[in-house]
C-alpha cells in the first residue's frame, strides 16, 4: 500500500493542553460543564494554545477510570451541570450546582419531571433528533441501565436467563413496562450531549478543537458486550473465554491482566466492522480527533485463557487491522486518529501506523534513560507525530524529574542545558521546540505541580482520576508567559 499522506489535523504547527473535564475547578464532587468549562476554553484561546485533550467521556464505575465504562458510546451524565440544565430547558437560574452526587441525582429527577411537561416544541424537537440519531446504542443503553438497577447492579452475567439475552422478549417489553424509568435514561444522556456539543461549539469558535479518546477494548459488563455478544469471544453464559492484557516484560514479570473481552475478529469482519463504523463516527461527532489507545492491538492481542490469574500464559493473536481501517476510511473518509504507539512496537504496528497516515506519540519523559538513538529524545521526532511531556499515566514532570535516575538526570541537563529554569519549564520549551506537529502539555505541568497531582498511577486501584486544579493556581502573567512561549515556537 502507498504511503498515505499526513493526517490533516497535523498540517500545521499547533499545540494544546491535557485536562479532562473532572478535573476542572469547583465545589462538587468533579468538574462539570459549566461556566468553568468555558473559562478553561477561554485560557486555552488566550494562552494560544488551539487544542483541548481530554480523556473518554463515557461513564465510569466506582474506581473512575474513563478507560472501565459501561458504554463506549454514552456520555458520562456525572459531567452534567444541574445549574445548566434547568437554565437552558426551563431559563431558571436560580438552581445551586449540587455537592453530592444524592442531590445531583434528586435534582435530575426533578428536572426530567419538569421536562415531561414543559417542554417547548423546539426543545421536544431536539429530543426526538437525539433519540433518533442514536438510536444504534442508546435504547440498548437505557434497557442495560433498567435491568441492572432492578438486579441490585450486579454483572449482566448474573442477571436471570431471560435478560442476559438483549434479544429476548423480556427484554423488548421493559421499555413498556417501565416507561419512565426508561425515559429518564434517554433523557440524561440527552443532558450530556447537548451541554458537550455547545461546549465543543464554543471551543470550535474559539479556534480551539477537541481531541478525545477511545480504548481499544471495553469491558464486560457494558452494554456494549451485553447487546453485541455475538462479536465479542464469550462462552454460552456471556461470560469471556479470553481476556486481553499484555506479556511479561521488563516491568512486570507476571504481564498485566486486564480482563477486557477480546473481540471476535471473524464475527466483525462478516458484518464489515459495523461496529467500529458505528464508534468511530460516533467518537468523531463529539471531537475533531481522537487518540486511539493500545493501537499495537489493531495487529494482535495478547490473549489470556480468562481463567488464568495472570499474563504470563497468553499468546500473541492476529487482528485484521489493514482490513479494519481499510473498511474505516471507505465509510468515513479522513481519519483524524492520532496512535497510542507507545511501548515495545513491531514493525506491523508501524506499518499499519504509516499506511494510513496516522501520527504517533513521543514522551519525552521515556526520553533520557538511553543512548542518543532513543525515539523520544526531540531530534528524533518527526513531523507527522504528538509530542507530551507527559500523559495522563506519567507523574507530572516536577515529579518525573526528581525520582528520576542519577544517569537520566544527567543526560537531561546536559541535553537541555539545564539547571537554568526551573522544571517543567526546560521540557516544555523542549515539547513546543520539536519538529512535531503538535505537542500537547498536562494541566499539572502547565500549573509546576509536583507528583502528588498526578492523575493515574498504572497498576494501582485507589486514588486516580481524582485530581482537581484550581484557578488561583494560575497565576496573572501565566497566560501571556505561555502565548509567548507559542509564538517563539510558531505553535499558534
Amino acid at each position: 500500500m502507498e504511503v498515505a499522506s499526513a493526517n490533516i489535523v497535523l498540517n500545521h504547527r499547533r499545540s494544546g493542553v491535557l485536562l479532562h473535564p473532572t478535573s476542572l475547578p469547583g465545589p462538587y464532587i468533579n468538574g462539570v460543564l459549566d461556566s468553568s468549562a468555558y473559562r478553561f476554553v477561554d485560557f486555552l484561546s488566550q494562552c494560544g494554545f488551539t487544542v483541548w485533550q481530554i480523556l473518554p467521556l463515557c461513564p465510569v464505575f466506582a474506581d473512575g477510570s474513563p478507560y472501565n465504562s459501561t458504554s463506549a458510546f454514552a456520555g458520562n451524565t456525572e459531567l452534567v451541570s444541574i445549574h445548566e440544565l434547568f437554565k437552558r430547558f426551563f431559563d431558571r437560574t436560580d438552581i445551586q450546582e449540587p455537592i453530592s452526587r444524592e442531590d445531583k441525582q434528586h435534582y435530575f429527577e426533578a428536572a426530567f419531571e419538569q421536562f415531561e411537561e414543559r417542554a417547548n416544541e423546539h426543545t421536544l424537537k431536539s429530543y426526538d433528533q437525539f433519540i433518533t440519531k442514536n438510536s444504534d446504542w442508546l435504547h440498548d443503553f437505557a434497557l442495560f441501565n433498567l435491568v441492572k438497577n432492578a438486579n441490585n447492579h450486579i454483572h449482566w452475567n448474573y442477571w436471570p436467563e431471560p435478560y442476559r439475552n438483549n434479544h429476548s422478549e423480556a427484554c423488548k417489553h421493559l421499555s413498556t413496562e417501565y416507561p419512565k424509568e426508561y425515559k429518564f435514561e434517554l433523557f440524561k444522556q440527552f443532558a450530556f450531549f447537548d451541554q458537550w456539543r455547545a461546549l465543543k461549539a464554543y471551543a470550535n469558535e474559539k479556534g480551539v478543537s477537541v481531541f478525545g479518546d477511545i480504548p481499544i477494548f471495553v469491558s464486560d459488563n457494558s452494554a456494549d458486550v451485553w447487546s453485541h455478544q455475538e462479536q465479542f469471544k464469550l462462552d454460552e453464559h456471556g461470560k469471556p473465554t479470553v481476556v486481553a492484557g499484555v506479556p511479561p516484560d521488563y516491568f512486570s514479570a507476571t504481564g498485566q491482566r486486564w480482563g477486557n473481552p477480546v473481540y471476535d475478529w471473524d464475527s466483525m469482519a462478516n458484518s464489515e466492522f459495523n461496529w467500529w463504523k458505528q464508534r468511530l463516527a460516533h467518537a468523531l461527532s463529539l471531537y475533531d480527533m481522537v487518540r486511539i489507545d493500545h493501537f499495537r492491538g489493531f495487529c494482535a492481542t495478547w490473549e489470556i485463557p480468562a481463567q488464568e490469574e495472570t499474563a504470563i500464559n497468553g499468546h500473541w493473536v492476529k487482528t485484521p487491522g489493514q482490513q479494519l481501517f481499510k473498511h474505516l476510511k471507505q465509510h468515513i473518509g479522513h481519519l483524524p486518529i492520532v496512535a497510542e504507539d507507545l511501548g515495545i512496537i513491531t514493525e506491523d504496528v508501524e506499518k499499519l501506523r504509516d499506511d494510513f497516515g496516522l501520527p504517533g506519540m513521543k514522551i519525552l519523559h521515556f526520553a533520557f534513560d538511553s543512548d542518543a538513538l532513543n525515539p523520544y529524545l526531540p531530534h528524533n521526532h518527526i513531523e507527522n507525530c504528538v509530542v507530551y511531556t507527559g500523559t495522563h499515566d506519567n507523574d507530572t514532570t516536577v515529579g518525573w524529574y526528581t525520582d528520576a535516575s542519577a544517569n537520566s538526570k544527567d543526560r537531561l541537563n546536559q541535553y537541555l542545558a539545564w539547571p537554568g529554569e526551573q522544571m517543567p519549564w526546560p521540557l516544555i520549551k523542549s515539547a513546543l521546540s520539536s519538529v512535531a506537529k503538535m505537542a500537547i502539555i498536562p494541566m499539572q505541568d502547565v500549573l509546576a505541580l509536583d507528583g502528588s497531582h498526578r492523575m493515574n498511577t498504572p497498576g494501582t486501584t485507589e486514588g486516580n482520576w481524582q485530581w482537581r486544579f484550581q484557578w488561583h493556581q494560575i497565576s496573572h502573567d501565566l497566560s501571556a508567559y505561555l502565548a509567548s512561549l507559542n509564538r517563539l515556537f510558531r505553535r499558534n
